[in-house]
């Protein structure tokens, strides 16, 4: 019998393979072994990796929206992902993606389902008081209030935008 040595993975590696196995899972339809591919990647890759992370979240986030389940997980991926964003370009870039997943959420008439069990991301983004005041003005949009914020960065006022439109 032949043993054959396989040295370890390094982190980037071992981040590629769990990427593409959860596209893999997730084009056989197997979005659980996809979710749990990439909730592995969020834990390898938050402190170390962040445009990974980012990455990883928004994939995250494009698989809850198969599945349905627009605030629980599409809506909070993304804000995950902005939240911890490495640069201005990705902070911006997830807005845009963020604007996506509110007009699909928009199309489907399921915009209320974002008012329901928002407090676990208002406690994560309470730190920051841009992003706070986005999420409020977003639960505020969701139920058709008025929303007179201007915010100082253009994607943030198109994603709300893509709401409200």
């Amino acid at each position: 019998m032949v043993i054959k040595y396989e040295p370890p993975l390094n982190r980037k590696e071992r981040i590629a393979r769990l990427f593409r196995e959860a596209i893999e899972a997730e084009n056989q339809k197997d979005l659980e072994t996809a979710k749990k591919k990439l909730d592995e990647i969020l834990h390898e890759s938050m402190e170390e990796e962040p445009e990974l992370y980012f990455e990883a979240c928004f994939r995250l986030a494009d698989i809850f929206l198969q599945e349905d389940n627009y605030r629980g997980g599409a809506v909070k991926c993304a804000l995950r992902a902005i939240y911890n964003a490495p640069n201005d370009d990705l902070f911006r870039l997830g807005f845009k993606r963020l604007a996506d997943i509110l007009t699909i959420i928009k199309d489907a008439g399921r915009e209320l389902e974002l008012t329901e069990n928002m407090d676990s991301l208002r406690v994560l983004l309470k730190e920051d008081e841009l992003l706070s005041s986005f999420l409020e003005a977003l639960m505020k949009a969701t139920k058709g209030e008025e929303v007179s914020v201007e915010f100082p960065v253009k994607e943030m006022n198109e994603a709300l935008e893509a709401l409200k439109g």
